[in-house]
């Protein structure tokens, strides 16, 4: 019988150390895991009202590190994740939220004219980057205010602005935020490109940002400014059709709205964002080019408003000329762009 005792109790030693050696490993773990946790609040200067906030917010962390980590390790993908200022929302939270997004379908649209429709495609570029033709402001930053909406209005008509005078103008997006309240845009709370447009128009253009600059909140709206730029007119790209608005971004930057609740798009970090993506417009952004990567997977070039630790530096670029004709996240769906 000693045999067997001794064979046992081995056993038994065996699974208790190494249960053990788990539980140390998982307390590692998340050891390591809080202290990363702490960095990152450190980082983009989080704070939480009390422990148990903070306790769950940890565990929504984790769970979006582990994502993160398997999404990247999973091999043949031609984008990748990262860890960055919307870590500790889950996903649910982050689609809801319209804080960081801001777009609102327009419920009527009026026919336009599309001044490229007889633009040969073969005519036109292979690639089309306008950062470098000096008509991209650097990367803003909307912050916790729903007005994407007003971003991708003020970059397009910067980019129009820059190929009309030659003059590259950081213009304000805290104008439309405030002064653009008595349609369908409503500053921080929701809004759409043609009628940011309607109202630069209507309002003679935009002052600079360095005049009226963005505090992230609605505001009074201050008159009596210098306007800094104007457009005449804008125009809807033909929806649905990506062949259309690259007519349109080889010559101008284009506003675009997008679907931007999926966990791709909460953490995405860089490549050619491709496969399944929802088609709910709920963030406006600027089409700022296109081209194709060495392996032969053609791209819109974007630029987006969440600042530049979101993304390749705060762009983003997106499988073009995909199946479904409402493009990549919805992006062909409605386009629109303002004319000089």
């Amino acid at each position: 019988m000693a045999a067997p005792n001794a064979l046992l109790l081995t056993i038994l030693g065996c699974a208790f150390f190494c249960s053990a050696a788990l539980a140390a490993r998982d307390l590692s773990d998340d050891s390591a895991m809080a202290a990363r946790h702490e960095q990152w609040m450190t980082q983009y200067g989080r704070v939480y009202k009390d422990a148990t906030e903070k306790a769950r917010r940890f565990e929504v962390f984790k769970a979006n590190v582990k994502f993160i980590e398997s999404f990247n390790s999973a091999g043949n993908r031609k984008f990748w994740l990262g860890v960055n200022q919307f870590a500790d929302l889950t996903n649910d939270e982050f689609r809801v939220t319209k804080t960081n997004k801001g777009f609102k379908p327009s419920p009527v649209k009026v026919p336009t004219g599309f001044r490229y429709e007889n633009v040969s495609i073969d005519a036109l570029p292979a690639t089309v980057d306008w950062r470098t033709k000096g008509a991209v402001t650097p990367i803003k930053n909307q912050g916790q205010c729903g007005c994407c909406w007003a971003f991708s209005a003020v970059a397009a008509m910067e980019g129009i602005v820059k190929i009309s005078t030659s003059k590259l103008v950081s213009l304000s997006e805290q104008e439309l935020v405030d002064c653009d309240v008595h349609g369908e845009d409503q500053g921080c709370g929701g809004g759409l490109m043609d009628d940011a447009f309607k109202f630069i128009i209507k309002n003679g253009g935009l002052t600079t940002e360095s005049s009226y600059p963005y505090t992230a909140a609605d505001g009074k709206c201050k008159s009596g400014l210098n306007n800094a730029a104007t457009i005449k007119g804008f125009e809807d790209v033909p929806a649905n059709n990506e062949a259309a608005l690259m007519k349109a971004v080889a010559n101008q930057p284009v506003s675009v709205a997008v679907d931007g609740g999926d966990m791709t798009f909460q953490f995405y970090s860089g490549g050619v964002m491709t496969g399944s993506c929802g088609t709910d417009l709920d963030h406006g952004i600027a089409a700022i080019g296109y081209g194709k990567t060495n392996d032969g997977t053609k791209y819109w070039l974007l630029k987006n408003s969440w600042g530049t630790t979101w993304g390749e530096n705060g762009y983003l670029r997106m499988e073009k000329d995909i199946s479904d004709k409402r493009g990549m996240c919805g992006l062909a769906m409605d386009p629109s762009y303002p004319t000089e």
